[in-house]
C-alpha cells in the first residue's frame, strides 16, 4: 500500500508540476511566479518576495497537498465502490472532485477566484490536470486486482 502511495504521489506530483510549468511558459509568464504563487497560499503574500526559498516553499506545498491526494484517492480505491468501477471513470470523477474542492474552495477563499470560472478556457486549463494528470493516473496504479483463489 505504501509503495502504491508513494509511486502516485511522485508520478501525479510531478506531472500536475511540469503542466503547471508548461502552462506558464506558454501563456508567456513567469514559471517562478507559479510556484511563488502556491507558496502564497498557506505563507501569506510576503511568499511572493522570496525568490528561490519562496520557489522551494511552492513544491513543497504543492508535493504536500498531492500527498494528501494519493492518500484520499488510495483509500477511496481500497474502500468505497470506485475501486470496482473502471479507472477512467473512478479517476475522472476523483479529478472533478479534487478541481471543486480546489478551486471552489481553496483558491477562491484564499484568493478570491471565481469559481467556476466564467471563463471557460482558464476553466479547462484548471480542469484538466486534476482529471488527466492526477485523477485518472492514480485510479490506474490503485486499480484492485481481482485475488487468486
Amino acid at each position: 500500500m505504501k509503495q502504491l502511495w508513494l509511486k502516485a504521489w511522485l508520478l501525479c506530483g510531478t506531472l500536475d508540476a511540469l503542466y503547471a510549468t508548461l502552462v506558464a511558459l506558454l501563456r508567456g509568464t513567469s514559471t517562478t511566479g507559479v510556484w511563488l504563487g502556491v507558496a502564497s497560499g498557506p505563507f501569506g503574500d510576503s511568499a511572493q518576495q522570496w525568490g528561490a526559498p519562496g520557489v522551494l516553499a511552492g513544491l513543497a506545498v504543492h508535493f504536500a497537498l498531492m500527498a494528501v491526494m494519493a492518500a484520499v484517492g488510495l483509500w477511496l480505491a481500497r474502500n468505497t465502490p470506485l475501486g470496482d468501477v473502471a479507472p477512467w471513470k473512478a479517476g475522472t470523477l476523483y479529478g472533478l472532485a479534487l478541481y471543486c474542492a480546489m478551486y471552489g474552495l481553496v483558491l477562491h477563499f484564499r484568493f478570491g477566484l471565481p469559481f467556476p470560472n466564467p471563463d471557460r478556457v482558464k476553466l479547462a486549463i484548471g480542469l484538466f490536470p486534476h482529471i488527466f494528470f492526477v485523477g485518472i493516473p492514480m485510479f490506474y496504479l490503485f486499480k484492485r486486482t481481482p485475488q487468486l483463489s
